[in-house]
């Protein structure tokens, strides 16, 4: 079987997905999805942080674990289901990269609650980690990256010159036509990255949460 990645650039409560494979140096685009990450898909449940700044710590720290909890059940049905079909169609999905914040590791839950700037980061951090939990669940190795780095650690690895490899990205998706916006193309570049710099297995990507 050939071999394979997917790609995530996350949002509050949903992620675009790519998943591709390479023959002969050239990247072929497997699948394109965008999946919810929460089961009710709402400010609310979207925004845990934002919800929890209102409650008592306690109950927010509740309310957090409960859509964390359904985020990695969602997103681990939804690799597992893309594993099966990309192995009817003979490719093994084995890699996972992820589109990194820049900021760094998040304080206690009192201190996210008491800074607005916090609450943003961490609604982001939550998705982005239970999209890694649910990669590491269904054995795919992880790369992070971060995504003001991205493109000068693609070129580097895949030996391109980095308006090349833009251009190459963004024409990838002409065949597919709309969306293939911004979140589409680095997706793409991070899974092509994980796949080129076959990282070991079980590797937590660096600077998740």
């Amino acid at each position: 079987m050939k071999s394979a990645a997917i790609g995530f650039r996350a949002h509050s409560g949903w992620t675009v997905l790519v998943a591709l494979s390479v023959t002969q140096g050239v990247p072929v685009i497997l699948a394109r999805q965008r999946i919810h990450l929460v089961e009710t898909f709402t400010y609310e449940f979207r925004q845990p942080y934002h919800t929890g700044e209102k409650m008592p710590v306690e109950e927010a720290g509740a309310f957090i674990s409960r859509v964390e909890t359904k985020a990695k059940s969602l997103a681990h049905r939804a690799i597992r289901e893309l594993q099966k079909t990309l192995q009817a169609q003979g490719y093994r999905l084995t890699r996972c990269g992820l589109i990194l914040a820049s900021g760094r590791a998040l304080p206690s839950l009192p201190q996210i609650l008491a800074s607005h700037a916090l609450i943003h980061t961490a609604d982001g951090e939550l998705f982005r980690g239970a999209l890694l939990h649910a990669s590491a669940r269904c054995g795919l190795a992880t790369r992070g990256t971060k995504e003001r780095e991205l493109l000068s650690e693609a070129s580097r690895t895949l030996r391109l010159d980095p308006n090349d490899l833009a251009r190459r990205v963004a024409e990838l998706g002409r065949p597919l036509g709309a969306p293939w916006s911004q979140d589409e193309k680095l997706a793409t570049l991070v899974a092509w990255l994980a796949l080129a710099s076959k990282p070991s297995a079980g590797r937590r990507a660096h600077g998740a949460a």
